[in-house]
Formats: C-alpha cells, structure tokens, sequence
C-alpha cells in the first residue's frame, strides 16, 4: 500500500470546501427527505369531543391595542351560566389544566381554585394572564398602580378588567351575562382593582388574601421592617416574562445565608437585582412616602362607593397577606349604604381557604373550615348575584379560633366589649387587667450576628415545607433565648375572647441609634393535652408583628433613636377572632429580631438599611419598660361562648 502524505492545513483547506461549496452552490436552507417524512403533523389538532368542557384559548384585545391571553372552560351543555373570572401573574394554562384532564374539575383543581362551587354549579371558568406575563402582550409592573401620579399611561388593571368582561359577555353564547371576579394573593389584588370604576356586568367580587399595602403590612415590609425573603420572588417575578430565572442558593439553611449575605441589598447585588425594575423601586423606597401610599389599595377603595357586591376573605393566620382584607374592610364599611361588603376570617395559612382547612401545623379545629366556607358561605354568594338565587350569607362570618365554631355578624368586630390591658412585670409575669404597678424594666441584649429566627432552624426558602404554618409553629425555641424578653400570666380560671387587632404601647429604650421590636401575643396550652399530647405546653401565637423604631414619629420619615432614652412605640398587631380557654395562660414576647424574614436592623442610624455595611450592625442593650407608664398591649374584648368555653376547657 502507498501512503501519499498531506500537510494537515493542506487538508483542512479541502474539508472545509467540502462543507462550504454547497453552501455557495445554492443548497436550500433546509434539507427535506419527501421519502421519509417526519411524524410529526405541522399542526396538530387535539380531539377532545369526550371531555366534558370546551377548552377556548383566545387573545382579547384591551383598549391600547395590547392582547391578553384568555383561557375559557365552558361546560358542555353550558346555557344561560355565571362567568366566574380571574385574571393572574401565575400562568392562565397552568391554571386552566393543574391536571391534564377531559374533566373539568380535575382541570380546574388548582391550588387557587374553588374547584367544587365552581363544577357544582356549572360556572364558565375565565382565567387570563394579567399584561406582561405568560402569554399576554404589553408590559408587565408589579401591582401595576391605577392611572395617575404612579401610572401616566391610560391602562391598568381595571380598565384591563373593564375591557376584558366588555368582550366576554359579548363573546362567550353560554353566559347570561353576568360576571363574578375572584382571586387568591395577587389573584386576589385583581378583584379589587375591578371594583374601581366597575363594568356593569361585573355582579360580585370574591378577593382572597388580598395584595393591598405592601408596606404597611403585606408582602414587602411590616412597618418599615423589609421581608428579605421576598427577594426570591422578585427575581423570579419580574426577571423574565414567564418566571424563566430561579433563585439560586447554595445553602440549606436560609438563616446562614442572609446572615452571610449582611444587608438585602447587598444580597440583590450578588443577584444581579439592579437590573430590575420592580427591586429598584422597593430600594428607592425604603418609607412609607407616596409610591407606597398612593397605592395602597385600602386608601384608594375608601374613596370609591360600593358599587359592587364585595366577599373579602381574610386568613387570621395569613403568612403573606395578613393585613390587606381587614384594611379594606375597614376602609370600604363606612360607605357601604346598599350593605355590598361581606367579610370572612378562617383559621387558615395564605390561600388555604380553597383546600382542606381541618388543621393548621399542629392547630386542630374540629371540621374542614374550608369545606365550611366554599359551601355555606361563598356558594350562595355567588348563586345569589350570577343566578338570583334567594338566600345571602350573613354579612361577616369569622371562626372563633380556641372555641372552634364559626360565627355570624354584622360588621367587624363581630363583638365588642372594650379593652383588656396585658401589662408586662419586671419578674415575668403578666398582669391581666387592674390598675398599673410600679414601674420598672426587663433587659436584654440584641445582637444582629445572632438574631432571632422566626421559626425553628433550618430556615428553608418561603416556597418551602414549613412556610405555610410557621405563624402556628411552636413559640417555645424563643421564649428560652436570652435575647426574647417573656412574660406569662397566671393560669386563666376564665376564659378571655378577643376580636379585633390587638393595640401595642411598647415603652422602651434601647443604647443604639435605631431599633426592630417585634410584640408577640400567644396562647399557651396545659402542661398536658389529654385530646392531643403533643400539644401539652404548647406556645402558638394568636398575633404577632415587627415595627420598625426608625418609623416611631411617623412612617414618612426615617429618624434616628435618641440613645438610651425612654420611648414610646405604638402600633397595631393583625387581627385575632380567639378565646384563650380556661386552664391556659397568655404570654407576650418582645424582641428585636424576627430573622431571616425580616432584614437585620444594624441598630445604627442609617438613611437606608438596604445598603448598610457590616460595621454599622452593633450589639444594644434594650429595656422594655414595665409597670407604672411602661408597657401595655390592649386586648380587643369580645363575647365569649360561654357554654363552648366551658366543653374547650384544656382542649386543642
């Protein structure tokens, strides 16, 4: 054999012509094999005749131009039927089919959905993608603000909504015309968006869980103290239109790694956050100035008449949206002359309300709170307004949490009976009503290098397990630290009910410049629980809040602390609907971290905690002042059951 020998970049040259003359020669652009075709068809078209809904993907153009994409589910047979509407951030498709399925109730069985009333009754579902996410056009901004001041174009979420149900009630045969909006969290923010200037066909409004301060109380700050842990959703939020960028963490334990990261902001840099819209604003943003206010919903809805049939719902253990609901109500009862509003508050974490609502954590409530509500609550409410079904729920219905039985109002507080004050004593104790005694103080040290976490470590991310019932996990890891001043009243031989928000008189001082002080109100059960052992000492908090001591003359401007001076903070707890039974004792618990949730206060002024540095955090020594013009937490006193406080006595 005769081997002829070419240099290697005589070769090259020659491959390299193979490959690139055909390419010259004119070669089509894609090569085709009519001989062995592919098997897949170029337009597939799915035959669902056997699925007992007709499934419509359409794309509803708004008044600007810009097209939303709709999901429509008729029933089969559907004729003269409800619309039940929800317009979402989260994905219509994934929504509309939670399971791939010809039923429609498996479709719908979402974790936002309320899948049984809206089967039994044979509604057409409406989900749609809100502007900027998933499959709609135009741009999306987060809690994007109604027109004005904070929104200089001609659209937002209600005239999203107008348009949008101006289209169906002329598009989709089967309806009769009528339109109920209902949501949960953000879903449940775009209900009451709708109610602003209403379509007419817009009958009733269901928000659950309602986005609607998002400083003052909700899903970015509690009074002033940052919810860092809502970094991951913005991320993923607003990095991309279809949430394609996940949050990265090389930690297990969330508690390490924003004590690591030092401030929010210098974890949004590692991120990359700069680069979007939604953080830059929140950074920007650090008070309670007029890009908060001007678009607190509570605010807006308090100048609008009821015009609409209202359901709010409200989670007394809402781990995300805790405040919204009951500020709208608030907001919106003094005007309602038609009596529209309806309000409910269940024993539920964030959005539980459409699932199995039997327990909380390790709370037991004696039936299915959830299974209540859908079917004797907002079933007739939506029958009444969509199908003129006779027969309305009472305008607020609330779970009595401690005796475990639901009960009806006409406003909210269902009941009240004045004020209990709880004042804490330099020995611990906490004295139950009665005059104050003499003054005196409890101190602790508060050290950002060692806070205190708000649920038991390791702290996973909020999507995580543990999330959903941590405002129910066990108090009892806090109340042993040293940094946790604890005080315990006598064991109750009579029960205490309380409905309503709960008011803190914090007094105190702290050596520092600024200060975080979290205020806990919790029920502490028997030594024994003979229903349910596990429950014996148990420590669950009924309310329970941060505030910011920076805010303390008011939440428009950032002031330093004086030094070891003593001062008066004042401020709200979230609303409880509780009995603390017979047999129990109540606790409160002051603090000055409430970690990993809540950013670190360096407990050094500076003009923005999102930027401070590592030496700007100090240990302060803090005192909390009892007795004699010191401390006081007013109870909201409503009327116990007398007979179910008596069978609960000692129980779950």
């Amino acid at each position: 054999m005769i081997r002829t020998r070419f240099p290697l970049r005589t070769l090259a040259a020659a491959l390299l012509s193979v490959l690139v003359l055909p390419a010259v020669a004119g070669a089509p652009d894609k090569a085709k094999y009519p001989a062995f075709p592919s098997e897949t068809p170029a337009d597939f078209k799915p035959v669902t005749t056997w699925f007992d809904y007709d499934k419509r993907d359409v794309m509803i153009p708004m008044r600007d131009g810009v097209k939303l994409h709709t999901v429509i589910l008729v029933p089969k047979g559907a004729k003269n039927a409800g619309i039940l509407f929800t317009r979402t951030p989260y994905d219509a498709d994934d929504m509309t089919s939670a399971v791939e399925s010809g039923h429609l109730a498996v479709a719908v069985s979402h974790d936002d959905d309320a899948s049984d009333v809206l089967v039994e009754d044979g509604y057409i579902r409406v989900v749609q993608d809100i502007r900027g996410k998933y499959g709609s056009e135009g741009d999306y901004v987060m809690n994007r603000p109604l027109h004005g001041p904070l929104n200089p174009t001609p659209v937002d979420d209600s005239t999203d909504a107008y348009d949008t149900i101006d289209w169906l009630v002329h598009h989709v045969p089967e309806s009769n015309g009528r339109v109920a909006i209902l949501g949960i969290s953000y879903d449940g923010f775009e209900p009451l968006m709708a109610i602003v200037h209403p379509h007419p066909a817009l009958k009733a409004a269901v928000p659950m869980n309602p986005m609607v301060d998002g400083w003052m109380g909700d899903d970015w700050f509690h009074h002033g103290a940052f919810r860092q842990q809502n970094l991951q959703y913005i991320y993923e939020q607003t990095a991309s239109r279809k949430n394609r960028y996940k949050w990265a963490n090389n930690h297990a334990d969330d508690y390490q790694f924003f004590l690591e990261g030092v401030s929010a902001g210098a974890v949004a840099k590692r991120y990359g956050m700069e680069q979007l819209g939604f953080w830059n604003k929140v950074a920007a943003h650090p008070a309670y100035d007029a890009f908060w206010s001007e678009q607190a919903v509570d605010k807006i809805l308090g100048r609008e008449p009821v015009s609409v049939p209202t359901m709010l719902v409200a989670s007394l253990w809402d781990q995300e949206d805790i405040y919204g609901a009951f500020a709208v109500y608030k907001a919106m009862a003094p005007h309602d002359d038609a009596h529209r509003l309806f309000l409910v508050a269940g024993p539920w974490f964030h959005g539980q309300e459409v699932g199995d609502g039997s327990s909380l954590g390790a709370v037991r409530f004696g039936s299915d709170t959830g299974l209540y509500f859908r079917q004797h609550v907002l079933r007739p409410f939506l029958a009444h307004y969509l199908k003129d079904r006779p027969g309305l729920p009472a305008p607020v219905n609330a779970f009595v949490t401690g005796e475990n039985r639901w009960e009806t109002g006409d406003g909210w507080p269902t009941s009240t009976q004045g004020t209990l004050d709880l004042r804490p004593q330099p020995d611990h104790s906490l004295q139950v009503g009665g005059e104050a005694q003499a003054a005196g103080s409890v101190a602790y040290v508060s050290d950002p290098q060692h806070p205190v976490p708000y649920r038991p470590r390791p702290v996973g991310p909020m999507s995580g397990k543990g999330w959903q019932h941590w405002l129910t996990s066990d108090q009892r890891e806090a109340s042993t630290r040293p940094d946790v001043a604890t005080f315990t009243s006598p064991v109750l031989t009579e029960a205490v009910r309380i409905s309503g928000a709960p008011r803190v008189h914090l007094v105190a001082s702290t050596s520092g410049t600024d200060a975080d002080w979290v205020v806990k109100l919790i029920d502490v059960y028997p030594d024994q629980v003979a229903a349910q052992p596990e429950m014996g000492g148990y420590q669950l908090g009924i309310s329970m809040d941060i505030f910011r001591g920076r805010y303390r003359e008011g939440f428009t401007q950032a002031k330093a602390l004086a030094a070891n001076a003593t001062l008066p903070y004042d401020f709200s707890l979230p609303n409880a609907n509780h009995v603390f039974l017979p047999g129990h004792r109540i606790m409160v618990q002051v603090q000055s971290s409430w970690f990993p949730l809540y950013d670190r206060n360096p407990q050094t002024f500076v003009p923005n905690i999102f930027f401070a540095q590592p030496s700007d955090y100090v240990t302060a020594e803090q005192h909390v002042i009892t007795g004699q013009g010191g401390t006081v937490i007013a109870l909201p006193l409503g009327k116990a059951d007398a007979d179910a406080a008596s069978a609960g006595a000692g129980a779950p």
